[in-house]
């Protein structure tokens, strides 16, 4: 490994959310401390009032032995095993100061102080398992940045800006995908999103990427590579289908770049990109749309290449459905179209950065899928003296990893 790629991977490995933050999260106190432990009192002060008030007939204050449990259920450790101590003492005191025989007391102070040690030992387990959740989420998510590579990439053809932000909850965890390979043939590019949710969609999403970085230099022409492709997605079904998993199968929009005015595509069942021109943003025609990757079987059209104009100074925007399908607290979709109107002047890295501002303030922070996005725009040789800072942090990033 090359010094630039370790450093390279520092630099990156730095900026991810950890196992560490997630672990912290889930030690954190839900609730406040003031706000515990004034409830707490408020509530001791109204048992014992109405203790004061039943006398003897109805004793209210062991029943408090059951507020450990539920503080255990969402404080801290520290916040139960001192909610405990409390309680411990509180009822020992009404035990005491009621009189009755000695077993009696006895016997309802050990049973307080069984109680709390439970709730004490209940939020030790609670937390334990949490943290236990927290790492195998991060581990996940980690996993899925360390294979899809660090953006931007620059190629001889095209510089490839954007934006990739995977859901840590695993039960919605995706496979969005995305890669640019430079190759003999030009520049390719894929991005793509496996069907279903879960840890189990990254291995389909790991197949596909693995397939294309050796199709795409291997296949000379671009429908070549898709079929690659749909062998990989049709093999990985195969495989698990023979372990119990489930069958899935992935939309992928391909694109091939030979440094003209023009671009290649093969649509597999992905959402046509978008092109920003001259202040206008308009949604690409396709009229070849494939079935999507491991579907092959079920359609007799074989895959098709269109080319699509690509003119200097443009933008060509992928994406995958976590842009188009976020919500707002009302549940409308996120104007896509609309919100790119405003902004067809941007660079692309500009661009990328006011989508997903836009998409966190329109979702009120809560994202229910993985959301990636690539900017592509046309290499310009404008010399080493004139390389805007982003194209110079891009081309040290394809240097690092293609070994130039």
């Amino acid at each position: 490994m090359t010094i630039g790629l370790q450093r390279l991977l520092a630099a990156r490995g730095a900026m991810l959310p950890g196992a560490d933050a997630g672990e912290e999260a889930v030690r954190a106190p839900r609730v406040r401390n003031a706000v515990l432990f004034g409830s707490l009192a408020l509530l001791t002060t109204v048992f014992a009032l109405l203790d004061v008030r039943n006398g003897e007939d109805l004793r209210l204050m062991p029943l408090l032995v059951v507020v450990p449990a539920l503080v255990s259920v969402f404080g801290t450790i520290r916040q139960t095993a001192v909610v405990s101590v409390l309680i411990m003492l509180v009822v020992t005191a009404s035990h005491l100061s009621t009189g009755g025989s000695r077993g009696d007391v006895l016997t309802g102070i050990a049973f307080t102080v069984l109680a709390c040690c439970l709730g004490i030992g209940a939020c030790v387990l609670r937390i334990r398992h949490a943290t236990q959740i927290a790492r195998l989420r991060s581990a996940a998510v980690a996993l899925q940045r360390q294979i899809l590579r660090p953006l931007p990439i620059l190629t001889d053809q095209v510089l490839a800006h954007g934006i990739y932000t995977p859901i840590e909850e695993d039960r919605l965890v995706g496979g969005d995908i995305y890669e640019v390979v430079q190759s003999p043939y030009g520049t390719r590019v894929i991005i793509g999103d496996v069907q279903g949710k879960g840890v189990a969609a990254i291995g389909a999403g790991f197949a596909v990427l693995g397939a294309f970085r050796e199709a795409a230099i291997r296949e000379p022409a671009l429908t070549g590579a898709v079929d690659a492709l749909e062998d990989a997605v049709a093999r990985h079904n195969m495989f698990s289908a023979q372990t119990g998993e489930t069958e899935r199968f992935v939309t992928a929009l391909v694109l091939g770049f030979d440094g003209s005015d023009r671009v290649e595509a093969v649509n597999c069942g992905h959402l046509p990109p978008r092109l920003l021109h001259e202040g206008v943003a308009r949604a690409v025609s396709l009229r070849h749309i494939s079935v999507p990757l491991g579907m092959a079987e079920l359609s007799h059209e074989g895959r098709v290449a269109e080319r699509l104009a690509f003119p200097p100074g443009a933008t060509l925007l992928l994406f995958t459905d976590g842009v188009t399908e976020a919500r707002d607290a009302s549940g409308a979709f996120y104007p896509l179209d609309a919100r790119l109107g405003g902004w067809a002047e941007r660079a692309p890295y500009d661009l990328l950065t006011a989508l997903d501002a836009d998409l966190d303030d329109f979702s009120g922070g809560v994202r229910r899928d993985d959301i990636a996005a690539l900017a592509l725009r046309r290499t310009v040789a404008d010399g080493p003296g004139r390389t805007g800072a982003a194209e110079h942090g891009a081309r040290r990033a394809a240097e690092a990893f293609g070994g130039r």
